[in-house]
Formats: C-alpha cells, sequence, structure tokens
C-alpha cells in the first residue's frame, strides 16, 4: 500500500477537485450530478498519469530516484502500466456519464495526459502540454456541470407543452411554458462552458511554471526558472483580484446571466423581453411572505474571500519560489514544486469566489490541511 501511495503521490489528489467545482462556478451553476462526475473522471486521470509517468521514467528514475517504487522493485513496470490503462478507461466512463460533450473533453485530456508521460515531458512543449492539460481539466467540470444542468432542466420542461402528452406542473400556481422555443431557452440558460476559459488560462499559467520549475528537480541549478515563476505568480493573483474589482456587486464575473451595461434598461429577466423564459419566476416572493437576505450579504462576503484565498495562494507558492531561487539546490526546487502543486488549491478557490461562488471556494479551502498533512507523509512530487 504504501508503494503504490508514493506511485499515485496521493498527497497531490487534493489540487484535482477544485477544478471542476472552479468550472461549475465559472458557468453559473452550483455543483451537482455533473460536477460530481468531472471530479471521478479527473481523478482516475490524473492518477493514471502519475502511474504512465513512473512508468515512462523508470530508466531514468533508476540512477536519479532509485527509491521509486518501480526501481525499487516494489512494483512491477507492468503493473504501474496496467494501473494506468485501468484508471483512464474508468475516467472516460465517469466522463461519459455525464454526456458526450464531457467525454470529448476528457477524451482530450486523456490524450494530453498520455502524450506528454510518453512523448512530450522531455521536450520543449512538456510544459505547455501539462498546463493544456490542467485547462481542460477546469473545462471538463464546467462542460459537465453545463451539460448536466442543461438536461435536467429540458426534461423538466419537456412534458408541460401542449399536446396530449402535456403534464401537470408539479408547483401549484405554475404557468406552463408555451411555444417549440420553451425548452431550448430553458436548456440554454446555463452559460457556455467557453465561459470557464478565462479560469482555466489562468490556472495552466500556474501549470505551466510549476512544471517549468520540476524539470530542474532532480539536479537543481536553475536561479532564473524560479524568479520568473514568482514574477508570473504575482502577475495572476494580481489579474485574479483586478478582474473581481471591476465587477458591480452582486454581478456575475463572467459575462452571460444578467449582465448589464451601466445605465441600460436591458434586462434578459424581464417578462416582456423576447429571452426571457414564458414561465414566471416561481421563487419570487410572494405578498405576505418574506425571503431571507443571503443573497445581499454574499458579494459583501465574496470580495474579503477572494482576498484571503489570493493570499493564501502567494503565502503557498511565493517563498518555496524565492528560496530555489536563492540556493537552487535539488532539495529546495522540489520543495518549490510541491508549493506550487498545493497553491493550486487556494487558486482554485479564488476563482471560484471571484465567479460569485463563495461556498465552492469555502469547500475547496477546507482540503489544504488534508494536502499539507499528507504531504509530510507522501511527497507531491
Amino acid at each position: 500500500m504504501r508503494a503504490w501511495t508514493e506511485l499515485f503521490r496521493v498527497s497531490a489528489l487534493f489540487s484535482v477537485p477544485g477544478d471542476a467545482l472552479a468550472g461549475a462556478a465559472a458557468v453559473g451553476r452550483s455543483p451537482g450530478r455533473g460536477t460530481a462526475l468531472a471530479i471521478g473522471a479527473s481523478l482516475c486521470l490524473y492518477e493514471a498519469g502519475m502511474a504512465l509517468n513512473d512508468w515512462a521514467d523508470r530508466e531514468e528514475d533508476a540512477v536519479d530516484r532509485p527509491h521509486r517504487p518501480i526501481p525499487s522493485g516494489r512494483i512491477s513496470p507492468s503493473a504501474a502500466l496496467g494501473a494506468a490503462g485501468a484508471l483512464t478507461a474508468a475516467g472516460l466512463a465517469l466522463a461519459a456519464r455525464a454526456g458526450r460533450p464531457a467525454l470529448a473533453v476528457a477524451t482530450g485530456l486523456a490524450a494530453t495526459v498520455w502524450a506528454y508521460d510518453l512523448h512530450l515531458k522531455h521536450t520543449k512543449a512538456g510544459p505547455a502540454a501539462m498546463a493544456a492539460a490542467r485547462s481542460l481539466d477546469l473545462l471538463l467540470g464546467a462542460t459537465a456541470t453545463a451539460t448536466a444542468t442543461s438536461t435536467a432542466t429540458a426534461t423538466a420542461y419537456a412534458g408541460t407543452g401542449p399536446g396530449p402528452r402535456a403534464t401537470r406542473p408539479t408547483r401549484l400556481g405554475a404557468v406552463p411554458p408555451t411555444g417549440p422555443d420553451n425548452v431550448a431557452r430553458a436548456a440554454g440558460a446555463a452559460r457556455s462552458p467557453l465561459a470557464a476559459l478565462p479560469a482555466a488560462l489562468v490556472l495552466g499559467a500556474h501549470t505551466y511554471g510549476v512544471t517549468a520549475v520540476s524539470r530542474h528537480e532532480a539536479q537543481g541549478g536553475s536561479t532564473a526558472v524560479p524568479l520568473a515563476v514568482l514574477a508570473t505568480t504575482t502577475a495572476l493573483a494580481a489579474a485574479v483580484l483586478a478582474t473581481h474589482q471591476g465587477q458591480r456587486p452582486g454581478e456575475p464575473a463572467t459575462p452571460g446571466l444578467a449582465a448589464t451595461a451601466p445605465g441600460s434598461s436591458y434586462r434578459p429577466d424581464h417578462p416582456h423581453h423576447p429571452a426571457a423564459p414564458a414561465m414566471p419566476d416561481l421563487g419570487a416572493p410572494q405578498p405576505g411572505t418574506h425571503r431571507p437576505s443571503h443573497h445581499a450579504t454574499a458579494p459583501a462576503l465574496t470580495p474579503l474571500l477572494l482576498t484571503a484565498f489570493t493570499g493564501a495562494y502567494l503565502r503557498t507558492a511565493g517563498p518555496p519560489l524565492l528560496h530555489a531561487a536563492l540556493n537552487p539546490s535539488p532539495p529546495l526546487t522540489q520543495r518549490a514544486v510541491g508549493g506550487g502543486i498545493r497553491a493550486m488549491i487556494p487558486l482554485q478557490a479564488a476563482l471560484a469566489a471571484r465567479a460569485g461562488a463563495p461556498g465552492s471556494g469555502l469547500a475547496v479551502m477546507a482540503l489544504v490541511p488534508l494536502a499539507r498533512s499528507l504531504a509530510r507523509k507522501v511527497s507531491p512530487t
């Protein structure tokens, strides 16, 4: 068991679920069934990449890292390769349950992982390939969440149109939508997965830097790379904060839902707007009722959480990079890589908070102590 936990680098696993949660937040949806399937698929494909990485590097590790599970003889090469294949198949199967769009993204992710481990890792395209894999992982969460939400919404409205198969609304007082366009409007209510592209690019840029540093973790000797990555980390943190500061309170970070220009009377949810659904807002407060004002407090809390998450990102990634730049020895370089991997968690939390999902950000940040505790026992690098 110890050998397999080292092969899979299980302490790095906690950097994976936040991809899907940040992706779900970017498309303006709460985590659901599609998000859970995306997390499962991501975990499988991530661990497939870990096993395949050690299988591909078994000869190199025999010289530089003889303590690793394969060169030490604790796990056979065939077992590691078989685990990589089985986990890849499991990840694709889980993605398929979330819909064809999610399967397409997962297939691209799996192909990128295998291409990186088998060939691209030792080329100049290695950091870019790893960055693409992490970006695709966030887009997988966005796609699976948006697809599952659209499918569920379309199914809920499918039986309410005119015709012999029409069903009665399940909520008292609901007015059934009429016309063939209502199902399409309901299914399209979620933002397109492409709305998650800015967040995916931020996470990919961070991953590019971590991968660039990791290319020197066995021999050390690079001062310029950790310094450049430290500058990139600072720039990414500033970009995340600057994007949110440009919003009005309560406005989504990514345009697409209720975004309006200052001074404009355009309202996508106006009952007379052509894009408005025919069904009224059943959740609106009725005469004589009172709704808790949690929506009013969330915008005030979000900037505070975003600042805290971004600060945690800088504290986790910054000092190890500075130490590696001042003393580019293998141990300090490896520590910088480990810090960069753990820093993905607060970065994911910041991206979720920036998209207006502080709850998802808090859930992601809850993984930080677990990752830190397990990293003391199993190295993430």
